[in-house]
């Protein structure tokens, strides 16, 4: 075995030969580097090799780069999924972020140091889960030594996934949510967690077990809206060798592997009467049939089930069964919109700045102070996935250690994203832009942080004419700038 052997390995998808060669180039100094010119050629190499990253192009000939990472999901679910796009707005890609389990997409044009970071923050992941599968494997004969670092594990865990840790401003509308969830954690009772894609369901899903007396056993999901029921069937209770085409072993499904601990599962209010009545005997007598099995196996789960839809009007129309609502809804928490709460706005995005700078491989990135109020200005329809990929955009763009205001994209500088419009017209001739929901104090204060942008960008930040113009004492208007997270610039 010679040294590329014990690289880790890379699949590059790219019809453009010169794109993969720049990739290549890039690499090839840490990495297997494995090529593809479209997606048949990319099944035949995951099949010859275990690949540890695929680097995927979204525009291709044949089937796109999202399509073909859903595929991959499904029959190499251990690969980590990166797309590459020029196109940060393409639909296909925010819905493929969830259904294709993509890992993390790159920008075109593309940064060498920052795809190297990329793929090496993505080998790091794939090894995470590898330690993480053999330790499993080694707890089933675990010894004093191993049960010590099983504990010392336990315990890093609980401390990534405190409900402390869920990114929030003081007197945040979460903390009575965080509290109600950390008090109904103790107890083994169904969660139903309902609330907007992207707002945060499946961290509050995880809080949730590592806070339960369940902490120490597994918690795996599923997304129910991602694939096809008869793929969700197999994928949660699993399916016998030989049970359909394709089917060459035994496949314990997520419950099972499950067994002690947490299942979480995402968009259950997207599956179908069907799948709903095979779920609801599962949850009713706590036991699985594989497909293809006859014989029914004993599991011990709790259900932490989230969704986007209302399940009451779903009962209501026929589409949800009741008897599996009320198996689900033992507790019922609410998670608001990021709108809803434009105060945590500057925390998160503060968090997100962080970790976005540890992906790029340009640790201590910060915004500059024209940014945090365009970012409240703004409703995120997308909610903390939105914002999460408008600050990874506005970092890649910039040059330096601050993220300037003008790298956000044109719908956030205006606040434009399923907004109302006020009759007035303000400077430029735009309304002012008013969320679309939320309590009066939390719109109030979107208005006031948008005005206070307004006036200082077009006054080019003299304090002293600002306030003049606001009505207001210069230690009004600094005070009121330091409240929506603007630094003073005097």
């Amino acid at each position: 075995m010679n040294l590329p052997d014990l690289l880790p390995v890379v699949l590059v998808v790219d019809d453009e030969a010169r794109s993969r060669e720049a990739m290549r180039r890039t690499l090839d100094e840490e990495f297997r580097i494995l090529e593809a010119p479209h997606a048949e050629d990319a099944r035949a190499q995951m099949e010859r090799h275990d690949v540890d990253v695929i680097l995927c192009d979204q525009r291709m000939p044949g089937l796109s780069g999202v399509d073909f990472l859903k595929e991959a999901r499904q029959r190499w679910p251990e690969s980590v999924r990166i797309i590459v796009s020029g196109y940060t707005d393409s639909e296909d890609i925010i819905t493929g972020l969830n259904e294709a389990g993509i890992h993390q997409y790159v920008l075109k044009p593309w940064v060498p140091d920052a795809l190297l970071a990329t793929v090496r923050a993505a080998v790091e992941t794939r090894t995470l889960q590898r330690s993480l599968q053999r330790l499993d494997v080694d707890m089933r004969t675990a010894t004093p030594v191993l049960r010590q670092r099983r504990s010392e594990a336990l315990a890093k865990a609980r401390a990534v996934f405190d409900f402390d840790r869920i990114e929030r401003a003081p007197g945040s509308p979460l903390d009575g949510i965080c509290a109600m969830a950390e008090r109904m954690a103790r107890y083994d009772l169904p969660v139903l967690v309902l609330g907007e894609s992207g707002t945060g369901k499946e961290l509050l899903a995880r809080a949730i077990h590592y806070a339960s007396p369940r902490a120490a056993a597994p918690f795996v999901m599923e997304n129910c809206a991602a694939i096809a029921d008869t793929l969700l069937e197999s994928e949660l209770f699993g399916h016998k060798r030989g049970a359909f085409t394709g089917a060459y072993d035994d496949h314990p499904g997520l419950f099972q592997r499950a067994h002690g601990g947490t299942i979480f599962l995402d968009e259950i209010g997207d599956t179908s009467p069907a799948f709903q009545v095979k779920l609801l005997r599962v949850l009713q007598e706590g036991e699985v049939r594989p497909v293809g099995s006859a014989t029914p196996v004993p599991v011990d789960v709790r259900v932490v089930a989230a969704t986007h839809r209302d399940l009451e009007a779903e009962v209501r129309a026929g589409r949800f069964r009741e008897d599996l609502y009320y198996r689900v809804a033992g507790v019922t928490l609410c998670m608001p919109a990021l709108r809803e709460r434009v105060a945590d706005i500057p925390p998160i995005a503060r968090r997100l700045l962080h970790d976005v700078g540890l992906e790029l491989g340009r640790q201590g990135l910060s915004f500059a102070d024209d940014a945090t109020p365009v970012l409240m200005g703004y409703p995120w329809p997308g909610n903390i996935r939105e914002l999460r990929n408008e600050i990874r955009r506005a970092a890649a763009l910039s040059d330096g250690e601050v993220v300037p205001a003008r790298h956000f994209s044109l719908k956030v500088l205006h606040g434009q994203a399923g907004v109302s419009t006020a009759a007035g017209k303000g400077h430029g001739g735009n309304g002012v832009a008013l969320p679309a929901s939320g309590t009066l104090a939390q719109r109030l204060e979107a208005v006031e942080a948008m005005l206070l942008r307004e006036v200082m960008l077009r006054l080019r930040w003299n304090k002293t004419h600002a306030a003049r113009e606001l009505g207001l004492s210069r230690v009004g208007l600094r005070a009121k700038l330091l409240r929506y997270g603007l630094e003073d610039k005097s």
